[in-house]
């Protein structure tokens, strides 16, 4: 692979030298806004069960759900085109005043998220603005990082890109840890009935306060002085996006940079911390402050591993650090989801080895249950056991019967009968049904909920930090690594752009498909197949094309 940036012509001829001081203020301010904008994104995250509630509760809680991840998903789904709008920018104007524009936006979109009627008062508006405002978010979101980490890599001294930019890369998992923590401020002063009935949204009008002192701070920093040099001698790029994509030497950079390095760090980056913390509330049935407080912890003692990190990169190199967590996690997934749901919920654990479930079914009766809008309804009898089983939080095998078969849920040696609820006398069978089912799962030791008494915390952090640590090795040298592979005139926009389709489409909608596997399989597991294929796709590209570029001249 070239290195477009290590002999141009275009390079400036005279670059200012910032003292150290000024360096690390660049770092500070340039982290803490950034800072704040994820704490603003990932808030919706964070609430995306109680979202579900106040915004989808025209349909069934399933659905509900998968479609409120599904609005979550929307912001990660324009963060790409965030990358070209405001990428093109940055490297027309400059770096400065592009992310001091995203901030705004982004501040914005969150507060009003805090003001917005609930589905009972305005219907199906509430849905419309709330996905509007999630796009505005992931607009923003797309040229703020590649902003930040260019502006960071830029004033860096040669030697130690891996570590200043590793700052910026802290940031997204302490956004994510501040909104957890005002989160759960609000919860304990509050109370769960009325956190979930109004106060959680405050989190959601408190960035309006956030958004004050990040547009403070941004407003005092001066330009990159490498940018700054460059447009002080006309060497900026006329046309960005021509320059990154329409040539091919340029383009073949992007697409290994995402393949070979991005889509994977994605992928283990959203496992890591929000895939983990939807696995304990929504599968294993650990409350969500609990659940909340467990990945907090983690994400503490894992955070300053990004540094460490970024910094080891420096000293062996990007691409073996980035590629061994790859491989890590793909390896180790199955086993440390396993170890969760061993320490979370060892009832659920047993009551599986005891007594497995399995839905006995043709085939032909049984659908994916995902209709958001409302407008189908699942009747069949394969149906009504799936539909029953998901409600209920109990993971199952598929079993193929004969055709026309009535299909019926074995809870180990039981068998129950489920019915068709389109039939004259559904109303009837139903509860007899529910009642049935939820008596032999009950006998068969399936907790309704994970018993707080016998979480082994300890463990479930460690579990947990394991995980965050592989996120430290992918995210942690990404930004650096990224910045070197592309010239200056054009690496906002070149670097902006694979970094937000691999984070943004394959890492933002891995939870929601994720989600939607184990709903369809009934297997709890199933989901990680996503990460585990995308990572390992990642290590063989990684491996095959992308070369090393930590003593690029930039």
């Amino acid at each position: 692979m070239a290195h477009p940036a290590s002999a141009s012509p275009d390079r400036p001829t005279a670059v200012r030298t910032l003292a150290p001081g000024e360096v690390r203020g660049v770092i500070f301010a340039s982290s803490l806004g950034t800072v704040f904008e994820w704490y603003d994104f990932y808030l919706y995250g964070s609430l995306a069960a109680i979202i579900s509630k106040q915004f989808f509760s025209g349909v069934n809680p399933t659905a509900a759900f998968i479609f409120a991840l599904m609005a979550f998903a929307a912001g990660f789904a324009v963060r790409p085109f965030g990358a070209l709008v405001f990428g093109r920018l940055g490297d027309l104007v400059g770096r400065k005043y592009t992310f001091l524009v995203t901030i705004l936006i982004m501040g914005l979109s969150t507060f009003v998220v805090g003001v917005l009627p609930s589905y009972a008062s305005i219907g199906i508006l509430a849905p419309v603005i709330l996905v509007a405002l999630r796009l505005l978010q992931g607009l923003a979101l797309g040229g703020e990082y590649g902003g930040a980490a260019t502006y960071v890599a830029e004033h860096a001294p040669p030697g130690k890109r891996g570590l200043y930019t590793a700052w910026i890369q802290t940031t997204a998992t302490l956004g994510l840890f501040l909104s957890l923590l005002v989160i759960l401020a609000c919860r304990v002063a509050l109370g769960t009935a009325a956190f979930e009935a109004w106060g959680w949204r405050i989190p959601f009008l408190v960035s309006l306060a956030l958004l004050g002192v990040s547009v403070w701070i941004r407003v005092r920093l001066n330009e990159s002085p490498l940018f700054a040099a460059m447009k002080a001698e006309g060497k900026t790029s006329k046309a960005p996006i021509a320059e990154s994509f329409g040539n091919w030497a340029n383009l073949r950079i992007v697409l290994i940079a995402l393949f070979g390095l991005v889509v994977g760090q994605a992928v283990v980056w959203y496992t890591g911390q929000f895939y983990a913390l939807f696995f304990l509330t929504q599968l294993l049935k650990v409350d969500a402050q609990t659940a909340n407080l467990l990945v907090a912890a983690a994400l503490l003692l894992g955070t300053p591993f990004f540094l460490v990190m970024g910094a080891l990169s420096d000293r062996i190199g990007r691409k073996p650090v980035i590629l061994a967590g790859c491989a890590l996690a793909a390896l180790t997934y199955f086993p440390l989801f396993r170890a969760l749901t061993h320490y979370a919920n060892p009832a659920l654990e047993h009551a599986q080895a005891a007594a497995p479930v399995t839905v006995v079914a043709d085939p032909a009766e049984c659908t994916f249950q995902f209709n958001p809008v409302g407008t189908s309804r699942f009747t069949s009898s394969c149906d009504v056991a799936k539909a029953a089983l998901v409600k209920a939080g109990v993971p199952y095998a598929n079993v193929a019967a004969p055709a026309g078969t009535t299909a019926q849920v074995r809870v180990g040696t039981t068998a129950i009968p489920a019915y068709d609820a389109s039939a004259s006398d559904a109303a009837a069978q139903g509860p007899t049904f529910e009642r049935t089912l939820g008596g032999a799962l009950a006998s068969a030791g399936y907790p309704a909920a994970a018993d707080p008494a016998r979480i082994n915390h300890a463990m479930v952090v460690a579990v947990l930090f394991v995980l965050v640590l592989f996120v430290t090795m992918v995210y942690g040298p990404i930004a650096a690594m990224l910045v070197e592979l592309f010239p200056t005139r054009i690496r906002y926009t070149s670097m902006s752009l694979p970094y937000h389709i691999g984070n943004g489409w394959f890492g933002g909608f891995l939870p929601t498909t994720a989600f939607a596997i184990v709903a369809a399989t009934g297997d709890i597991y199933a989901g990680l197949w996503y990460p585990i294929v995308i990572a390992a796709l990642t290590v063989v590209v990684g491996a095959l094309l992308v070369r090393e570029t930590k003593d690029v001249d930039i």
